[in-house]
């Protein structure tokens, strides 16, 4: 049997929301673009870069789901800065990690949290394949692990001794 190549276009996320014109109001700023269909209780947004689309979909819950947080990987700390300063200036509140260790790895990165509690990060990987220490990857956004540790300054891992320390930026 002969194998077809397929060709893949963009990958596709669908998040659940408890207010789609809410939500359309954040990524709208988060994204810097419109949303290209908006119907009762749903958006989609076609992201042109990275290739993404993301579709909002408005149902009723309680808590949070299984889901850690979403993220934008960008190729210099110069873009997750240029990243910041265009959620800045869309109005979303950001905070920073510089110089992290987070998933065996030195990042630097920003974040921004929808209405609905699903944490964002830009972040840039300066060094990789780090070896493995006894915390890692706690939570998603930096409030999260401070809570999640106990401590007052945290990282997206914890707060192993070799971490550098985080600057929030509000």
């Amino acid at each position: 049997m002969e194998s077809k190549t397929i060709e893949t276009l963009k990958a596709h996320l669908a998040l659940n929301v408890k207010d789609v014109e809410q939500s359309i109001g954040f990524y709208r700023r988060m994204l810097g673009i419109e949303p290209c269909k908006v119907r009762a209780g749903y958006a989609k947004f076609d992201i042109e870069q990275p290739p993404l689309n993301l579709t909002l979909n408005e149902n009723s819950f309680t808590e949070r789901g299984a889901l850690s947080h979403l993220g934008i990987q960008v190729a210099s700390t110069g873009d997750v800065l240029a990243m910041r300063e265009r959620w800045r200036g869309a109005g979303l509140d950001t905070s920073d990690e510089m110089g992290t260790n987070c998933c065996y790895a030195v990042q630097d990165k920003t974040w921004v949290t929808d209405p609905d509690g699903n944490s964002w990060e830009a972040f840039v990987v300066l060094e990789d394949n780090l070896v493995e220490t006894t915390t890692c990857c706690v939570t998603g956004a930096p409030e999260e692990a401070a809570t999640a540790a106990g401590t007052e300054a945290a990282s997206c891992c914890g707060t192993s001794a070799e971490q550098a320390p985080v600057s929030i930026a509000r």
